[in-house]
């Protein structure tokens, strides 16, 4: 029979088998648990890197389409700007024949019976004039210019020693301007 001592000894033995293996036990689920901790880890690192790089892409996008936005509200507000400049280009264009024929009737010469006729439409002419120049519509002046094909339009030339080359010697039509634009151009006689 065991004595006391060497039941103690053996159980001791046996108790520390067991804590080294309880040791062993707890080493294995450490670096079990290390591992898996290490693989979500990586895991999460190369999650958030694809997030991180979706952000970018989306930030991008972003800036893109506000990019194009601005863009856009710039282009519509210049059209806009343009637009409203230039309202008065389809009307004003159509009445130049207007202006045109009103200038070949106060060109004709009326006897005395006719002359409070012949007043009553150069009144009419001149406020019809007023009305388009408050709109922005002018006749250019060309004669004794130089000739410019912008607001121009040579149909005949004349060998004129007294005066320069390439200067308008006469007006046939006259050319009309919308504020800054030529809505006709003068029809002109231009000196060699």
């Amino acid at each position: 029979m065991m004595s006391e001592k060497e039941k103690h000894e053996t159980y001791d033995e046996q108790g520390d088998e067991q804590v080294e293996e309880e040791f062993e036990i707890i080493d294995k689920e450490e670096e079990e648990v290390e591992r898996s901790s290490d693989e979500e880890t990586s895991t999460l690192e190369s999650e958030n890197e694809q997030l991180k790089a979706e952000v970018e892409e989306m930030k991008d996008r972003m800036l893109r389409v506000q990019a194009e936005y601005d863009n856009y509200r710039k282009r519509t507000e210049k059209e806009r700007i343009a637009a409203r400049k230039y309202e008065a280009e389809a009307l004003a264009t159509d009445l130049l024949q207007v202006i045109d024929n009103f200038d070949r009737a106060l060109q004709t010469e009326v006897d005395e019976s006719a002359q409070g006729f012949y007043e009553g439409v150069k009144m009419v002419y001149k406020q019809f004039i007023d009305a388009l120049k408050a709109q922005g519509v002018e006749a250019m002046e060309v004669e004794n210019e130089p000739f410019d094909p912008n607001l121009h339009h040579a149909v005949m030339q004349e060998d004129d020693d007294s005066k320069e080359s390439n200067i308008v010697i006469e007006e046939l039509q006259k050319g009309y301007m919308l504020k800054d634009k030529v809505i006709r151009p003068a029809m002109v006689k231009v000196n060699k």
